[in-house]
C-alpha cells in the first residue's frame, strides 16, 4: 500500500511538472534575467522581445495546429519569406490593400498544396514541405534577382511607423494583432468542436473516422492554415520594417519546432495548445536577449536552445516509457491514477 502511494505521488508530481513545465521554465527565465542580465528589464528592451516574439508566434499557430494534428510543415519559414516578398513586390501595383492579402493567400496556397499531397496522395508530411521549402527558395530567388526587397516611399514608412507605434507599453499595432490571432486560434481549438476535432484526428485517426470526422479535409485545414498564418507573420514583419531578406525566415523553423515542442505539443498528435506554444516563443527569446546582454556569442544561443530542447524530448520519451512500463506492470492502476487514490480501481461500480 506504501509502495503504491509513492507511486501514486510521483506521477502526480511527474504529471503536474509536464502540465506546466512552460509556465515555471517561463517564471524561472525572467526572473533570472531581470535580476542578472545588464539592461534586460525595461521597456525599450521588453518592446524589442515582443516585437520579435509577434511574426514567430503568428508562424507558431498554424504550426502547432499540423502537429496537434501529428503532421510536421517544415515549409513555414520559406513561406514568410516568399510571403515577404511578395508583399513588397506587388505593393508599387495594387498597394498594401491588395498584395497584403494576395502574399496571405498565397501563403494558404502553399498549404493547399502541402496538405492535399499528405493527406490525399498520403505522402510523409516532411518528405513533402522539405519539397515545398526547397521550390519555394527557387522562387524567392527568381522573384528577387537574389536581391532584398525594400520600400522607400512616404507611405511605406507610414505604414511602418503605424505598425511599430507604441499604443501602449510593450503593445505595438502589430503586436496586437498577434494577440487577437493566439487568443482567437486558442478559443477555437479549447472551445469549439471543429477545434478539438483537429486533437480527435491527431490523438487517433482511425477513432476520429469511426466518429465521423472527415480526418483527410482537417489535416488539409490544418496546413492551409499553418500556410495562411506564416504568410501572416512575414508580410507584416516586412510591412514594419519595409524591407524583405532573402534570409528573414530561415531562423523561425527550428525556432517554432523547439518552442511548439517545449511547450507540450506532441510530436504524435493530439496534444498541445497555441497559448502554451507562444509562452514558449516568449521564454526562448528571453533567453536569447539575455544571452546577448550578457556579452556571449550567437553559438552559445544555439548550444544553450538545443540543451533545452534535448532536455524536453528526453522528458518527453522518458514519460511515455514510464507510462507504458507502469500500465504493463499494473494496468488497474491508470484507473486508481485517474480516480486519484490507491484501490479505487478494486471498488465495485
Amino acid at each position: 500500500m506504501r509502495s503504491d502511494k509513492k507511486i501514486l505521488a510521483g506521477n502526480k508530481r511527474l504529471a503536474w511538472v509536464d502540465k506546466y513545465r512552460i509556465f515555471v521554465l517561463f517564471a524561472l527565465v525572467f526572473l533570472f534575467m531581470s535580476v542578472f542580465a545588464p539592461r534586460f528589464f525595461n521597456v525599450f528592451n521588453l518592446t524589442s522581445i515582443m516585437k520579435t516574439v509577434a511574426m514567430n508566434a503568428c508562424v507558431a499557430i498554424g504550426f502547432t495546429i499540423v502537429m496537434i494534428c501529428g503532421q510536421l510543415d517544415l515549409s513555414i519559414g520559406t513561406v514568410i519569406t516568399f510571403a515577404g516578398v511578395l508583399g513588397l513586390s506587388l505593393k508599387g501595383s495594387l498597394g498594401y490593400a491588395g498584395s497584403v492579402p494576395v502574399a496571405i493567400a498565397a501563403g494558404a496556397l502553399v498549404g493547399l498544396f502541402n496538405g492535399l499531397l499528405v493527406a490525399k496522395a498520403k505522402i510523409n508530411s516532411f518528405i513533402v514541405t522539405l519539397g515545398t521549402m526547397t521550390i519555394l527558395q527557387g522562387a524567392i530567388y527568381t522573384l528577387t534577382g537574389g536581391n532584398t526587397i525594400s520600400l522607400s516611399t512616404p507611405d511605406a514608412f507610414a505604414v511602418s511607423d503605424f505598425l511599430a507605434k507604441p499604443l501602449l507599453p510593450l503593445v505595438t499595432p502589430r503586436i496586437l494583432i498577434t494577440v487577437a490571432l493566439v487568443i482567437g486560434f486558442e478559443l477555437f481549438l479549447r472551445r469549439t468542436q471543429a477545434g478539438r476535432n483537429f486533437y480527435l484526428v491527431g490523438g487517433n485517426k482511425n477513432t476520429a473516422w469511426l466518429a465521423g470526422i472527415k480526418t483527410d479535409g482537417y489535416t488539409v485545414i490544418a496546413f492551409v492554415l499553418s500556410g495562411a498564418l506564416a504568410a501572416v507573420g512575414g508580410v507584416f514583419f516586412a510591412m514594419e520594417s519595409s524591407a524583405a531578406t532573402l534570409k528573414m525566415g530561415d531562423q523561425s523553423l527550428m525556432y517554432v519546432i523547439s518552442a511548439t515542442i517545449i511547450g507540450g505539443t506532441a510530436m504524435s498528435g493530439g496534444k498541445g495548445g497555441v497559448f502554451r506554444t507562444v509562452v514558449a516563443i516568449l521564454t526562448l527569446e528571453m533567453l536569447y536577449t539575455g544571452i546577448i546582454l550578457f556579452g556571449l556569442g550567437n553559438e552559445v544561443k544555439i548550444f544553450i536552445a538545443g540543451l533545452i530542447l534535448a532536455a524536453v524530448v528526453l522528458y518527453e520519451a522518458y514519460a511515455v516509457y514510464k507510462h507504458e512500463k507502469e500500465v504493463g506492470k499494473r494496468p488497474e492502476l491508470v484507473k486508481e491514477l485517474a480516480v486519484g487514490k490507491p484501490g479505487a480501481a478494486d471498488k465495485p461500480a
